[in-house]
């Protein structure tokens, strides 16, 4: 069941169920919810109890995508997401937040920060329940300035779906594994 137009925002408990589609059902009732208000605006729909943080899709984009991740990573992420909405590219993002952590401006985790992602289709989500088939999951793990040599992963996946890490050596190095279905 296809949404009809997909810059239609959704009513916050769908919003909500399919935000926290990529956490596991213990994990589901505490999470902290970012998803959008009537005007299409990122707000928060609901308050949590654990320590993790979930974004719901955004109805301005194609295809489904979510993700949740460790709270001590939403400085980082806010950051992010603030730069995006002043109309920054990817690369001044990157640019910004990394001279802001060499300053100590903004902080990354000093331990190891988990991020789920589960995306898919349009065409494979119904909006009425919030429910996504053929979801695909992508794991990543935030380890800032970890290398190649620190963890004795590859820079590139060698196989599909195994883990590889991105950005070594920098405040964005993080382990990538996935897609898994």
């Amino acid at each position: 069941m296809a949404q009809d137009s997909k810059s239609k925002v959704l009513p916050s408990d769908v919003q909500i169920k399919t935000a926290i589609l990529p956490l596991s059902e213990e994990d589901k009732k505490g999470a902290k919810v970012y998803g959008y208000d009537p005007n299409g605006e990122l707000t928060v729909l609901r308050e949590g109890s654990n320590n993790l943080v979930c974004i719901a899709d955004d109805p301005a984009k194609d295809g489904i995508s979510v993700s949740c991740y460790y709270s001590k990573l939403d400085p980082f992420m806010a950051r992010g997401r603030e730069l995006s909405a002043q109309g920054k590219s990817v690369a001044e993002i990157r640019e910004i937040r990394a001279n802001e952590v060499a300053s100590g401006e903004l902080k990354m985790p000093g331990e190891p920060s988990m991020l789920y992602v589960y995306y898919g289709k349009s065409d494979d989500y119904n909006p009425q329940t919030g429910d996504l088939n053929n979801g695909k999951f992508r794991y990543v793990i935030y380890t800032p300035f970890a290398t190649v040599e620190s963890t004795g992963l590859p820079d590139k996946p060698h196989a599909p779906g195994m883990p590889w890490l991105m950005d070594p050596g920098t405040h964005r190095a993080h382990i990538m594994v996935g897609p898994f279905n």
